[in-house]
């Protein structure tokens, strides 16, 4: 937080993407962001920006928490991606009821949490004053950085009201080291595992008022917006930031004098840099609509819907600019040691989410418009 109580803190930001930036080869290397990374994205405050304001959180916007996000994605995704879940996941905090969110956030409002939806193999049995709960769930980005865990009792449906979300404390849980992707290495996405953690009523909420935006007590509008009017914003900003590290890789690589048979690829190769750059442009327009558009309140009348759209829609877009930079970049490029390779195995990687396929939202936003 700023001087003025304000967020984000441009001085924190700028010392996040700092270190991100510099341990990005190491992370990628390791599997494992640097502690020194998630100390500087804590201390940029990216765990409190959602957090109710009577626990110490900060007031701001999906708009905000965007940006920065895509800055530290300039250096490296992985980060980014974990800098956005951090923020994301304190908003999901702030469905559990008052008690709950004490406990929670007892620390202070940087208290680590992460979350997962796919749920395997769970038990949650109903005992005296809460639940008894059992299971594992898989791609817990951050799992080994965490303090809390928030992880539904199944896997969720649209309606479903019998699915809840509970809050589990850090050692309540283990995980096992079972994330190996081609992409995004350093996520840490790994699968975390409860035996028979006993979970007390208010440190659970019902997973469909998540969905809805519905939440107990007070709320900001960005706390309060619908599930899947921001979740795709949540891993769409990390890709946006990787691609804009891509633009300014392939900015230098072309600012040196070409020869031989480059020099003849050359025109062509500034017409792609053109390109891709106008459309990395273009879907950080389309991210920037639907941040706005939850930070006003404005989710009725099918827009909610048109927000999951835009999301698909726009990494897409930054795919397939990420590929035209790529391939200018040529063999050199594809060296494992250029970091051109990386950011194209981690826009690949992270596009492939869930949230961020174009089918479903397609499907939603449809039929949303029909119905109306």
């Amino acid at each position: 937080m700023s001087a003025d109580g304000s967020w984000p803190d441009s001085a924190a930001i700028r010392a996040a993407v700092e270190v991100a930036g510099r341990t990005a080869a190491e992370a990628d290397a390791s599997g494992r962001v640097s502690v020194e990374t998630i100390e500087a994205l804590s201390a940029a405050g990216f765990p409190g920006c959602f957090v109710p304001q009577r626990w110490g959180g900060v007031s701001t916007t999906c708009a905000a928490v965007a940006r920065a996000v895509a800055e530290v994605g300039t250096g490296c995704a992985s980060a980014a991606w974990i800098a956005s879940l951090l923020a994301y996941n304190g908003r999901f905090g702030a469905y559990l009821p008052g008690d709950g969110q004490e406990e929670v956030w007892v620390k202070g409002p940087n208290t680590r949490l992460v979350s997962s939806m796919v749920a395997s193999g769970v038990e949650a049995r109903p005992v005296a004053g809460g639940w008894s709960v059992s299971g594992s769930w898989l791609y817990v980005s951050g799992v080994e950085f965490a303090d809390w865990a928030l992880v539904s009792s199944a896997l969720p449906r649209e309606g479903d009201r019998t699915v809840r979300v509970f809050a589990i404390p850090r050692e309540a849980f283990s995980y096992e080291n079972t994330w190996a992707t081609i992409g995004m290495h350093a996520t840490g996405s790994h699968t975390l595992t409860v035996k028979e953690a006993f979970v007390p009523e208010y440190r659970s909420f019902g997973w469909d008022d998540m969905r809805q935006g519905i939440l107990a007590g007070p709320a900001t509008r960005s706390q309060a917006a619908p599930l899947f009017s921001v979740n795709g914003l949540t891993f769409a900003a990390p890709i946006l930031g990787a691609a804009r590290g891509a633009v300014e890789l392939v900015g230098q690589h072309l600012a040196v004098p070409a020869g031989g048979p480059r020099a003849v690829a050359r025109e062509s190769h500034l017409f792609a840099f053109t390109r891709a750059a106008a459309e990395i442009d273009a879907a950080e327009l389309l991210l920037s609509r639907i941040a706005d558009t939850a930070d006003r309140g404005r989710l009725d009348n099918g827009l909610a819907e048109r927000s999951h759209r835009d999301a698909t829609v726009a990494v897409e877009i930054l795919v397939g600019a990420v590929d035209r930079l790529f391939r200018v970049t040529g063999t050199r490029g594809q060296a494992s040691s250029h970091r051109m390779q990386r950011i194209w195995r981690d826009v690949h990687a992270a596009a492939s989410h869930a949230a961020l396929q174009f089918e479903p939202a397609a499907l939603g936003y449809t039929r949303r418009l029909l119905s109306a």
